[in-house]
C-alpha cells in the first residue's frame, strides 16, 4: 500500500550533504517527494511510497550521511500523493 511520511531530523544535518544524500537513499529505496533545509537547521522532507521503503528511510534518518550529528527525528503520517520525483528544494 502506498502512503507518506512527513520527517523533520535535527541536530547537525545541514552543511553535511544530508539533502543530497537523502535525494539518493530516496531513489534508491524507489521513493518520491522532496527534502529542504529549514531557517531552524533543520531538514525537512516529506516522501511517498510503499511502507517498507519509507520505513527503512526513516530509520536511514537516524544516522544521515557520515558528517551528520542527528539528534532527534519527529515524523508523522500523511496522505499519500503523486510526485515526479525525489528533488532537494533550495531554499
Amino acid at each position: 500500500m502506498l502512503k507518506g511520511v512527513s520527517i523533520r531530523v535535527t541536530g547537525k544535518v545541514q552543511g553535511v550533504w544530508f539533502r543530497r544524500s537523502t535525494q539518493l537513499k530516496a531513489r534508491q529505496l524507489d521513493l518520491k517527494g522532496w527534502v529542504q533545509n529549514e531557517p531552524d537547521g533543520s531538514v525537512l522532507m516529506e516522501a511517498f511510497g510503499y511502507a517498507e521503503n519509507l520505513q527503512k528511510l526513516l530509520e536511514w534518518c537516524h544516522h544521515g550521511p557520515e558528517h551528520a550529528i542527528v539528534e532527534e527525528v519527529v515524523h508523522r503520517q500523511i496522505p499519500f500523493r503523486e510526485h515526479p520525483g525525489f528533488d532537494i528544494i533550495r531554499s
